[in-house]
Order: structure tokens, then C-alpha cells, then sequence
């Protein structure tokens, strides 16, 4: 094969710089053919959690303090929950911390209804709805109503901020069937317990 004089390959390559040139443009013309476009926009986005909040009106002071009880007593009274939530939810009361001596626990008898009327201490005007923890002694109760699962009765809310339910709580000391020395042997006996009422927002629906 001859190899190309200096003349040539000068020739050669002058002649590729067009051709460059030429493709060059043909890239810059398909370019130019790019689709319409346009575009809308939904904004603001955002997510946000509700909250759960419960009161009750005992400011603070328990419902029942009662001294120097004696046998065949009893008493009642009421108290009111509200709920200021902003989602739906139940609520469930149950009890916690059970102390006790001389098993006055077993001799306690309970129950609490939830209803409309009345306020703290004060049951004039209440109306029950439904018996929420049937009579039991404190000692059942404790076993049987420990935590939101084994709770009494459920109140379903609305999620509107200000709804209230009203529970009265009802007591007597029972001896039924003990002798005059098992009644004599509970003097002195203490017991206390807490009234928990717990407020857990529902499960909702997977959303779109």
C-alpha cells in the first residue's frame, strides 16, 4: 500500500471538517424538536397527628375516703369524665394499684354504672345508661379489670372536644357470713385502690 504524501493527508483532513460540521447540525435540529409540556401542581401536602387528652372533675381529691367504717355501711359517688380529643376513640375504666390489709379487699363490694347527670361527689340528677363493672369485691375487681383490655364497659367518643360520661360508683362493706371473730379481726383494715379510665384513639382505614 502507497502511503499518503503530505498533500493528502492535508486534503484528507480538511474534507472531515464539514462532515463534522454537518452532524453537528443534525444533532442541534433534532434537539430543537422537543414535545410541548406543561404541568399543574396540588400543594400544600401535609400530615399532621391528632391528639388525646382526658379530665375528670375530682380536682384532684379522691372519690371515696372513707373512715372509721363499720360493718353493713355503704355509699356512693359520681364522678365526670370528659374527653377534649380531636379524634374518635374508647374509653375504658379499669383499676390499678391495690393495697390492702386483713383482707378488707375480699369484704369491699363495688360496682360502677356510667350514665348522664350529677358531678363530682354528687349524684343528684344521675341517670344510669349502663352497669359498666357489675358488683364484685375489690379484690375481683383489681384481678379482673387491671388494664384497658380487661376494662369495663366501653364509651365510644366522637372526637368532638367537651364530650362527658358520668360514672357512679357504688360500695358496701359486706360480712355476710362471717363469725362475730372474723368481723372483730377487720377492725383496724385498710384498703385503697385507683380508678383509672383510659382514652385510646380508634384504628382507622388505610387512606388513599
Amino acid at each position: 500500500m502507497k502511503t499518503p504524501s503530505a498533500r493528502a493527508r492535508k486534503i484528507a483532513a480538511f474534507g472531515a471538517a464539514p462532515v463534522a460540521v454537518l452532524v453537528s447540525g443534525a444533532m442541534v435540529w433534532q434537539a430543537s424538536q422537543a414535545a410541548f409540556t406543561t404541568t399543574t401542581r396540588n400543594s400544600g401536602n401535609s400530615w399532621s397527628t391528632g391528639s388525646v387528652f382526658l379530665t375528670d372533675d375530682d380536682s384532684g381529691a379522691a372519690a371515696f375516703t372513707v373512715e372509721n367504717m363499720v360493718p353493713g355501711q355503704t355509699g356512693q359517688k359520681c364522678i365526670v369524665v370528659t374527653s377534649n380529643s380531636d379524634v374518635p376513640g374508647t374509653v375504658r375504666p379499669y383499676t390499678q394499684n391495690l393495697v390492702a390489709s386483713k383482707g378488707l379487699e375480699d369484704r369491699i363490694q363495688f360496682d360502677l354504672e356510667m350514665g348522664t347527670g350529677g358531678s363530682f361527689n354528687d349524684c343528684a340528677g344521675f341517670t344510669p345508661t349502663a352497669n359498666d363493672i357489675p358488683e364484685q369485691s375489690l379484690a375481683s375487681l383489681a384481678g379482673a379489670n387491671r388494664d384497658f383490655d380487661t376494662g369495663g364497659s366501653a364509651w365510644e367518643t366522637e372526637g368532638d372536644p367537651g364530650e362527658a360520661m358520668t360514672y357512679r360508683g357504688t360500695w358496701r362493706f359486706d360480712t355476710t357470713g362471717m363469725s362475730q371473730d372474723e368481723i372483730n379481726a377487720l377492725q383496724g383494715a385498710r384498703v385503697s385502690i385507683d380508678l383509672v379510665w383510659e382514652l385510646q384513639s380508634d384504628e382507622s382505614p388505610t387512606q388513599p
